[in-house]
């Protein structure tokens, strides 16, 4: 498995960028056994026989952004955008993502923007860059800094926003089980940096 991961050349993403052995499909599902085990049940009874073929299969689903590299999908983009040059913004992209500390569901949306210089990206790249970077084991704040890194290294803009709001399973249904409460991050670059009034856009559009 190539855990490469973006960013900058910080000691968590040179641990990041580590190569490491990825095992057999029947190594991960005698691992599963022995959750199942640890957990108090039998593996061998009726309805968990299969489960370590089904989780092992849902972990491909899961993780797949390990074996995918966000800036190819942002390789491709657009000059002619005929004198455009206000900001370009998806909102409400739902995220659906793991908590590297307990490898359970951060489950969420994000808003983002960015402001073109000379060429644009089809909108649909944007939200597939969010969704390889949700699907390997993140925190929210490493996942948002990742984003925005690998948007500004593709396309250059004069400016990036994002908002992800997400609720935290770990927090939600296990340790101090507080359902209701919601994880806020951002990251604003450039031109939403420099002007409040940019910034102030952004957010205003999230709730309009």
């Amino acid at each position: 498995m190539d855990a490469r991961v973006d960013g900058n050349n910080t000691p968590m993403n040179r641990e990041r960028d580590v190569k490491v052995e990825k095992p057999s499909r029947e190594e991960a599902e005698a691992a599963v056994r022995t959750l199942i085990s640890w957990a108090g049940d039998n593996p061998d009874r009726e309805g968990l026989v299969d489960t370590p073929k089904r989780v092992v299969k849902a972990y491909q689903e899961f993780f797949a952004g390990y074996d995918e590299d966000p800036e190819e999908v942002l390789g491709r983009t657009f000059e002619d955008v005929e004198g455009y040059d206000d900001m370009v913004m998806l909102r409400d992209i739902s995220l659906e993502s793991h908590c590297e500390h307990h490898m359970v569901a951060i489950l969420g949306k994000v808003h983002i923007a960015y402001m073109p210089v000379d060429k644009v990206v089809g909108i649909s790249k944007l939200a597939r860059v969010i969704e390889i970077f949700a699907k390997r084991l993140q925190t929210q704040e490493t996942m948002t800094a990742q984003i925005v890194d690998c948007i500004q290294r593709a396309m250059e803009p004069a400016g990036i926003a994002i908002l992800v709001d997400a609720k935290h399973q770990c927090m939600t249904t296990r340790g101090i089980r507080k359902p209701d409460v919601a994880t806020i991050t951002t990251q604003f670059t450039g031109v939403f940096a420099e002007d409040p009034k940019m910034e102030a856009r952004f957010l205003a559009m999230i709730n309009s």
